[in-house]
């Protein structure tokens, strides 16, 4: 699981797309994305590294996205933008798996913003009328768009979140205090392309790859307890360190118990009754069980049936 410790800053700046200017260079890279399985699987071809900072106002994520070929088709908002190439962002605040927005841009920044009340496998749905109100995003193209006869370097983006919209998911205090600690990771698809008449066309039959931030394990970005998280701060620049997530143990063990009662239910039709049932004993843990649902205890940490994870 990876961290992050995002900084405020007081400069103020205009968005073009490019990192190359204060106070993006006072911010620091993530670590280069990698697959999203991990290290199963192998590197991607090509680099991706992102950074954030904070201000009173707005999250600020930037992102540079290395591609020898940059094509983008989707030109309407809220189009299915992982159709194309495509930078991601996904957001749960409060990291209880539930009421997480999701963000997509393309290089030629075309945007779908939505929300997800549960993930997919805990039957959704997304809300694809939902708005990052304030929202602001701009691209740089080191290269051409759409042009296969030339080789590019790649594109850069910013992003602005503001923190008024971001609140109206969030469940805590929006814009965040030091020290707070959010659920965040990040994405990129990256499709197989040949050239047909002039024109960038996906290679039937290839998936698309999919490279991350942080690893999810398996090809599922909607599983928001394997996100990356990260802790805002007021201090200095290159000062201070990011520590632990809090409650990890214990959200690390319910969702064990989550996973086998999931396994559990698909294979009986109802859930276990008892963690012996399960053959997971994490320490401390108890289960609550009726017909609908269970409920999993650790601590002050909670977990249920729809893979809501919270603190009491």
């Amino acid at each position: 699981m990876k961290s992050y410790l995002c900084h405020k800053t007081t400069e103020i700046f205009q968005l073009d797309g490019r990192l190359d200017k204060a106070p993006w260079t006072h911010a620091a890279w993530t670590d280069d994305f990698v697959d999203i399985e991990g290290d199963i699987k192998p590197k991607p071809r090509f680099r991706t590294r992102a950074k954030m900072m904070w201000n009173d106002e707005f999250l600020f994520i930037g992102a540079e996205i290395e591609e020898p070929h940059i094509w983008a088709y989707q030109t309407e908002h809220d189009s299915v933008i992982f159709q194309d190439n495509d930078f991601e962002v996904f957001i749960d605040p409060n990291g209880d798996n539930q009421l997480y927005g999701e963000f997509e841009m393309n290089a030629r920044n075309t945007t779908w913003d939505l929300l997800l009340i549960k993930a997919y496998r805990d039957g959704g749905p997304a809300v694809n009328g939902w708005e990052i109100k304030g929202l602001q995003t701009a691209v740089h193209l080191d290269g051409t768009l759409n042009d296969p006869t030339d080789t590019d370097k790649g594109w850069s983006l910013e992003i602005a979140m503001p923190w008024k919209s971001l609140g109206e998911i969030a469940g805590r205090p929006s814009p965040p205090h030091t020290g707070d600690q959010w659920r965040i990771n990040f994405s990129r698809v990256e499709w197989h392309t040949t050239v047909e008449n002039g024109k960038y066309v996906k290679v039937p039959g290839r998936p698309e790859d999919n490279w991350v931030w942080s690893p999810q394990g398996v090809v599922d970005m909607h599983r928001p307890h394997t996100w990356g998280y990260v802790q805002f701060t007021e201090g200095p620049v290159g000062q201070g360190q990011v520590r632990p997530l809090d409650g990890l143990a214990e959200r690390t063990a319910l969702m064990q118990i989550n996973e086998a009662q999931r396994a559990y239910h698909a294979m009986t039709g109802h859930w276990a009754k008892t963690l012996k049932d399960l053959g997971v004993y994490p320490d401390g843990a108890s289960m609550y069980v009726t017909p609908s649902t269970y409920e999993a205890i650790i601590g002050d940490y909670h977990v249920d049936s729809s893979s809501r994870l919270w603190k009491s």
